[in-house]
């Protein structure tokens, strides 16, 4: 981070691998305060989990909720809509603390419309889609076990488009919702030969670069090294203006994770 000239980062917690057990970002948030911010994954259906998610906003200096579904296999929306579920949501309003979401390609057809209900009945809530939840959000794993189910390969949407309409074009009216721009996009626009530029001015032009957010996922990939994914997010704003590009690589998420804990202050 300070190589790169990295004030501050959301540290964000791998559910694939370490389930709900968030000690290690948020140890790791306790040893550099105020440089590492954690965002948890925690289980929308246990009943203890607004107490929890609120202890630790306020004694923890968590700064974010994320919610994924544990599957691409798993077609179901308990872990976002349940009754349980829904008073995370409220917790999450109270505290003032961004929402990130994991949805699976295979399940964004019906997965965005419920969403966009979500994101209506909480206007004030910042909620952020991670991988834009586009087609182009699906990741190598998830390819690889379309394969083994024997399930066709996604389709990748050319440009100009890249199946925003279709998906999340639904969040024209709902600004509250944000979107992730990560390596999981780079790799599938690389493996289509297509420049990451035009699909962020897509984006800007159609929600505004006020809503879009740069996620390294340094921890995901090892395909390329943390100056080569800054790099590339710097030739992903090349039809951006200056201050465009400014919101996208770090106003934006600064100002939602920071937001977040002022308020718990």
């Amino acid at each position: 981070m300070d190589a790169h000239n990295v004030p501050t980062a959301c540290v964000v917690q791998r559910g694939h691998i370490y389930g709900y057990d968030n000690s290690y970002i948020i140890d790791s948030g306790k040893k550099y305060p105020g440089r590492l911010l954690p965002v948890v994954i925690l289980d929308t259906q246990h009943p203890d989990t607004v107490d929890q998610y609120t202890r630790m906003v306020r004694q923890d200096g968590v700064r974010g909720l994320r919610l994924a579904n544990t599957r691409p296999s798993h077609l179901d929306t308990a872990w976002l809509s349940s009754p349980n579920a829904m008073k995370i949501w409220q917790a999450c309003v109270e505290l003032n603390t961004p929402v990130a979401l994991i949805i699976f390609y295979n399940q964004l057809s019906y997965v965005l419309p419920l969403l966009h209900i979500i994101a209506k009945l909480h206007p004030r809530l910042p909620i952020v889609i991670d991988h834009l939840g586009t087609p182009y959000c699906a990741t190598l794993v998830e390819l690889a076990w379309a394969k083994e189910a024997g399930i066709a390969e996604v389709s990748l949407p050319p440009p100009p488009d890249f199946g925003i309409e279709a998906t999340i074009g639904r969040f024209a009216d709902t600004p509250n919702v944000y979107f992730k721009f990560t390596e999981v996009n780079i790799e599938n626009l690389h493996r289509s030969g297509i420049d990451s530029s035009q699909l962020i001015r897509s984006m800007a032009d159609r929600f505004g670069a006020n809503r879009l957010v740069w996620g390294s996922d340094i921890g995901q990939s090892l395909r390329w090294d943390f100056a080569e994914k800054a790099s590339m997010a710097r030739a992903a704003c090349s039809l951006l203006t200056a201050t465009e590009s400014r919101l996208f690589l770090h106003d934006n998420a600064a100002h939602l994770y920071d937001a977040a804990g002022k308020a718990a202050r």
